[in-house]
């Protein structure tokens, strides 16, 4: 093997003592939890956002950020459950770029996964703290979850993830939501078989351990759109795309059938104000349909503070360093449109 061994991290244990929740926040999980469990076993009607940057670069400007979601999350609560994009891996389809601050804590400098694993949980805990809201986050690798599944309330599979064994399994043992995105080429059938196998009990090897699972009953559909053949990216959250996810579900035995759909990446053409206008479209088919309606349980949105996207460095508080994002003012008031619309 040609790998050169640098230095050995500490165990999940390990971070999790260093970092431990606080016991009103342990708290306040469990109690968020339980409301947004209720969504997707259909007890509740509220709807989720699950909002935020595209990656959580910065601490100061991420906790900034989802302070003010926690704000209006209490204007709205009676229809929505907010939910923070924490983002501390970045999928790089190529390799290449800034891969989040479990790798580079400071975005300038080079990777230092140790300070990484202590910078991401050390934000999660803070955002949770001066927000009140609980966040998501993509399990982009498997064996580091351990890390922060005590902290996340959703965890997101992303589209390259999602045909990997070893995700599915790792999936079927959290007890939180888990959201299956289909891969980039589109194809429903590998992401149905993702959810298929996220419900089941599994026995695998985990960080070195023979472990077995119960299934996670909350694995659900995410649909991100794909790209084809020739890279023009396609939507798949139009009024026909979700009655045949509807159809889809109907063909297997899978527990509380559910969807979110992520407005942008292939949805939005990588044009992210158009986030807005699909948002309220698939809010219409919501409002046209009761099946769908029962079946889209949130959204997936992609806001900062500030709009667009810059490059690192860049030195902007609060701009996205890797896709753009909708800024604030334009995410506040989509928020409280949503709500009038659920």
């Amino acid at each position: 093997m040609s790998y050169t061994f640098i230095d050995k991290l500490p165990t999940p244990e390990e971070i999790c003592e260093q970092y431990a929740v606080p016991a009103h926040l342990v708290e306040l999980k469990r109690e968020r939890d339980a409301k947004i469990r209720k969504v997707f076993t259909g007890e509740s009607d509220k709807f989720l956002l699950i909002i935020g940057p595209c990656s959580a670069d910065n601490e100061d400007a991420v906790c900034d950020y989802i302070t003010r979601l926690g704000k209006v999350q209490e204007k709205v609560e009676d229809k929505l459950i907010l939910i923070p994009r924490i983002y501390t891996n970045k999928p790089r389809t190529t390799g290449e770029g800034y891969k989040g601050i479990f790798h580079q804590p400071d975005p300038e400098k080079k990777p230092d996964f140790v300070a990484g694993l202590l910078a991401m949980r050390k934000m999660h805990i803070r955002a949770m703290d001066e927000s009140g809201l609980t966040a998501a986050d993509e399990m982009l690798y498997s064996d580091n979850c351990g890390y922060v599944t005590d902290i996340l309330s959703y965890v997101a599979v992303g589209a390259r993830s999602v045909e990997d064994q070893q995700h599915r399994f790792a999936v079927s043992g959290f007890d939180v939501p888990a959201g299956m995105k289909n891969p980039t080429s589109g194809d429903l059938g590998v992401m149905m078989n993702s959810i298929l196998a996220a419900q089941h009990s599994h026995s695998f090897v985990y960080r070195g351990w023979e472990v077995q699972t119960d299934g996670n009953e909350l694995a659900h559909a995410v649909l991100r759109g794909s790209v084809n053949k020739h890279g023009n990216n396609l939507p798949n959250y139009h009024y026909e795309d979700l009655m045949l996810l509807l159809e889809k579900y109907a063909e297997r035995d899978l527990k509380n059938p559910a969807c979110v759909i992520d407005t942008n990446h292939s949805n939005s053409n990588k044009q992210f104000k158009e986030q807005i206008r699909i948002a309220k479209e698939i809010m219409h088919s919501r409002s046209h349909n009761s099946d769908i309606r029962s079946l889209v349980k949130g959204l997936m949105i992609e806001s900062y503070i500030e709009e667009g996207c810059q490059k690192v460095g860049g030195g902007v508080y609060g701009k996205s360093i890797t896709d753009p994002c909708l800024g604030w003012t334009d995410s506040e008031k989509l928020i409280y449109d949503l709500a009038e619309l659920v």
